[in-house]
C-alpha cells in the first residue's frame, strides 16, 4: 500500500469520511512502467481521462509527458485548463452532435471520428484543410465484462472495418486527410495475443491510407484487483509490439509512431475509497458491515460485478477474521461485498476500498441526495495529503434549482 494504512486514517480523521484518497508516486510509477516497456518503439501515451479527471491529477501526468485522451467537449475543456497543448489532446467522442466535433476543431486538439455519417459531414465542411483520425471496429470480442467490450461486432463504437470501401469515398470525396486509425477493443485484457491480433487488423487497413503517422491501439491493459491476480504483462507487450511495427514499417515505408490511451491502468492502483463504519447488523443470515458510504459514490460493484479488496484500517490484524456483507447506506441494495473475511469489524473503524482511483469519483453522484466525497492527493514523499476537491454540501445539491 504506498499510503500507509496509518497515513489514510490519518486523511480520515481530518477530511472526514467518505473520502477518496489518491497516491501520486503510484500514478508516476506506472507511468514510468509503460514508457520502459514500449521504449523499443517510438510510444506515444494518452491518459484516458474519463478514467478520474480531477485536474490535479491531470497535471501531474501532464507533468510526466502524458497526453490527454478525451471523450466529451468537457473533458477537452478540462485537458486545457490543466495546460495540455491541443496538439496534446486527442478527442474520440461517441453518438455525439456534430456542434462537439466544431467546437473541438475550433480548439485546435486532435480529432477521432468514428462515424461516417459524422466524418463525411465533416469532411464536406473542412476537408482539403484539416487531418483526422479515424475509429474502425475490428469485430474481435476482448476484454472482461461484457459492458466494457467494445469491439464486437454488436458495439455502437468506431466504423466496422468491413466499411473500408465506403469509408475511402468519403475520404476521396471530400479531400480528408487521415492521419491516424484507431481501435479499442474492451477493458480488463489480460492476453497479450489480443492486442497483436487487433494490431495486425490495423495493419492491414493501414496499408490502406498512405498518410498516416500513428497506429493507435487504444488501451484495456488489466490491473489486478484481487490480491495475487494477473495484469497485462506490458514488457512483453511492448517488446512484441515493437517487432511488429519494424516489419511493417519495412513494407509501409516509413516509420509510425505507436499510441496508447491508458487509464485504470495509470490511476487505479492509486486510489482508495475510505468509509467509516456506521453500523455493524447481525441476522439470521449474515453480519452486515454498514458504511457511510455506497454504489453512488463507488458504483462498479453493482454494475460490473467488480470486486475491490477491503483492508479495515483501524484493525488490521488477520487474526480474528469474520466473515462481512460489507453494504451502503442507500435506499437501493448496494452490496460492496458478499461474506468477505476481514479482522473483526467494529462500529467507527474505518475501512479501505483498494484500486478505487479509476472510475470511483468520476462514476459518482448524489443519489439520495447525499453528496459526494472529497479528494485528496499524496504528492509529497511522507507528507501530508492535500485536498484537491472538497466535499459537496447540501447548497451543493441544490445549485441550479430554480425555486
Amino acid at each position: 500500500m504506498p499510503a500507509s494504512p496509518t497515513a489514510l486514517l490519518a486523511a480520515a480523521d481530518s477530511f472526514g469520511t467518505p473520502l477518496y484518497c489518491y497516491d501520486a508516486a503510484t500514478i508516476s510509477a506506472r507511468y514510468q512502467r509503460l514508457t520502459s516497456a514500449f521504449n523499443a518503439h517510438p510510444t506515444r501515451f494518452f491518459y484516458a481521462c474519463k478514467a478520474l479527471s480531477n485536474l490535479a491529477i491531470l497535471r501531474h501526468l501532464r507533468g510526466l509527458g502524458a497526453g490527454l485522451d478525451c471523450v466529451s467537449i468537457n473533458e477537452v475543456y478540462l485537458g486545457l485548463r490543466a495546460g495540455f497543448a491541443p496538439a496534446d489532446i486527442l478527442f474520440t467522442p461517441n453518438g455525439v452532435a456534430f456542434a462537439e466535433l466544431v467546437a473541438a476543431h475550433e480548439l485546435g486538439v486532435r480529432l477521432n471520428i468514428d462515424n461516417i455519417s459524422l466524418l463525411e459531414r465533416f469532411g464536406t465542411t473542412y476537408g482539403g484543410t484539416v487531418s483526422v483520425c479515424v475509429r474502425l471496429n475490428p469485430h474481435l470480442e476482448a476484454g472482461g465484462h461484457h459492458k466494457i467490450q467494445t469491439g464486437h461486432i454488436d458495439s455502437k463504437f468506431g466504423i466496422s472495418i468491413h466499411q473500408l470501401r465506403h469509408l475511402h469515398r468519403v475520404v476521396a470525396g471530400t479531400g480528408l486527410r487521415v492521419q491516424g486509425l484507431h481501435m479499442h477493443t474492451g477493458s480488463e485484457i489480460k492476453d497479450v495475443s489480443v492486442f497483436l491480433r487487433v494490431l495486425d487488423v490495423l495493419f492491414d487497413a493501414a496499408q490502406q491510407f498512405p498518410d498516416l503517422e500513428f497506429l493507435d491501439l487504444g488501451s484495456g491493459f488489466k490491473v489486478p484487483y484481487r490480491l495475487g491476480e494477473a495484469s497485462t504483462d506490458v514488457e512483453e507487450l511492448g517488446r512484441q509490439v515493437g517487432i511488429a511495427f519494424a516489419k511493417f514499417e519495412h513494407r509501409y515505408g516509413r516509420p509510425l509512431e505507436c499510441w496508447f490511451e491508458p487509464g485504470k491502468f495509470l490511476v487505479s492502483e492509486a486510489g482508495y475509497l475510505l468509509a467509516r463504519v456506521a453500523v455493524v447488523k447481525h441476522t439470521t443470515a449474515t453480519v452486515f458491515a454498514g458504511v457511510d458510504t455506497g454504489f453512488n459514490h463507488l458504483i462498479r460493484p453493482m454494475f460490473y460485478d467488480s470486486y475491490h479488496h477491503i483492508s479495515n484500517l483501524s484493525n488490521p490484524c488477520p487474526g480474528a477474521e469474520r466473515l462481512y456483507t460489507v453494504v451502503g447506506n442507500i435506499c437501493e441494495t448496494d452490496t460492496f461485498a458478499c461474506d468477505r473475511l476481514l479482522p473483526e469489524v467494529r462500529e467507527d473503524d474505518v475501512l479501505a476500498f483498494h484500486n478505487a482511483g479509476a472510475y470511483g469519483f468520476e462514476m459518482s453522484s448524489s443519489f439520495n441526495s447525499r453528496p459526494r466525497p472529497a479528494e485528496v492527493l499524496f504528492d509529497e514523499a511522507d507528507g501530508p495529503p492535500r485536498l484537491i476537491r472538497r466535499r459537496q454540501t447540501f447548497e451543493d445539491l441544490l445549485e441550479g434549482q430554480v425555486e
